[in-house]
């Protein structure tokens, strides 16, 4: 069976995706038929011989596959045509599952509903969401949507939440749902499982990124790991949580991607406060921060925070020492 998480919400397709390995794990305890393969870095036939090599083993195999629209064309090929001979579509004993972020298309542009870099792309797109795959799509949250989200997510926070307070902070917050996390937390973690009010809204959350974040991620860039640290213990001081810290950074590393991938597709300055909807001031920060990175150094350091995240919660890493890791691991 071969299982396709696709669409702009990056937030809700890395939960889609960790949810299934998690239920994988939890059904199949040996976890030696799991394997997760990077197309920007793993060689194809890894991913061929994981597939089509007898296990000895009683459990199903679950692949699970990141990264495949950049990887090389010759590598999507070789994938596509895989696909196509295989019949690992209607294979009840392996499942592949893969969760791409895609870009949607500009509305005077549209020909197609999302952005690919050539045919490969779009045909091995049509294979995935034609049946007997399961495709499921993940839009940015708006409106009501997105308010029942903030309303679900304050409950497995153990809280609750009035009306109010939830479109205050669609107002601060925006569609943001890793950065609504983070807040959501903070919010139900001050409140203790009591109703969160507009106020505590006002009161707790910030409508843009704190200067202090701007001046700790100025300082990871100028490898000032002494600077980092204080400013990092000045916010725990203030009784933040880690999570949320790392919530805050992970917020501002991804606002770093999105504005170097505008800058280095030639995008000009002017023109992204229009197409990204940024506070003007979050933006220009942004934007001059963006400098001091490379594309690949930005993607790394985002996908470190998401794994420190894991480790926090899953109880591998305690919450000063995983902070303290990462900014020795960023500045060092």
């Amino acid at each position: 069976m071969i299982y396709f998480f696709y669409g702009p919400d990056d937030f809700r397709l890395k939960e889609k995706l960790d949810s299934m390995i998690r239920e994988y794990k939890a059904r199949h305890q040996g976890g030696l038929d799991l394997a997760i393969f990077d197309f920007e870095e793993t060689d194809f036939e890894k991913f061929r011989i994981f597939f089509e090599s007898y296990s000895m083993f009683s459990e199903k195999k679950l692949g699970v596959v990141r990264n495949l629209f950049v990887a090389s064309a010759d590598k999507r090929e070789k994938f596509l045509d895989f696909l196509k001979k295989s019949g690992l579509a209607k294979d009840k004993e392996s499942f592949l599952a893969l969760a791409e972020n895609l870009k949607p298309m500009e509305e005077k542009k549209r020909t197609t509903k999302y952005v690919f870099s050539d045919e490969i792309s779009k045909d091995i797109f049509s294979f995935l969401t034609a049946k007997p795959s399961l495709a499921e799509e993940f839009e940015i949250l708006q409106g009501i949507k997105l308010e029942n989200w903030i309303k679900k997510r304050v409950e497995k926070e153990g809280a609750k939440i009035n009306d109010r307070a939830i479109k205050k902070l669609v107002e601060f917050a925006g569609a943001d749902l890793w950065r609504l996390k983070g807040e959501i937390e903070k919010l139900a973690s001050f409140r203790s499982g009591e109703l969160i009010l507009e106020k505590d809204v006002d009161e707790l959350v910030d409508s843009r990124v704190e200067t202090d974040i701007f001046k700790t991620v100025d300082a990871l860039a100028s490898r000032q790991r002494a600077i980092a640290f204080r400013l990092l213990r000045r916010h725990l001081a203030k009784g933040e949580s880690e999570l949320y810290l790392l919530s805050m950074l992970a917020y501002q590393f991804r606002n770093l991607l999105v504005v170097k991938d505008q800058t280095e597709r030639g995008e000009p300055f002017y023109a992204l406060q229009k197409k990204l909807k940024m506070h003007p001031f979050v933006l220009k920060k942004t934007f001059d921060q963006s400098k001091n990175f490379s594309f690949g150094a930005l993607k790394k350091i985002y996908e470190r925070l998401e794994d420190i995240d894991q480790a926090i919660k899953t109880g591998r890493l305690e919450g000063q020492a995983a902070l303290d890791l990462l900014v020795a691991e960023i500045a060092g």
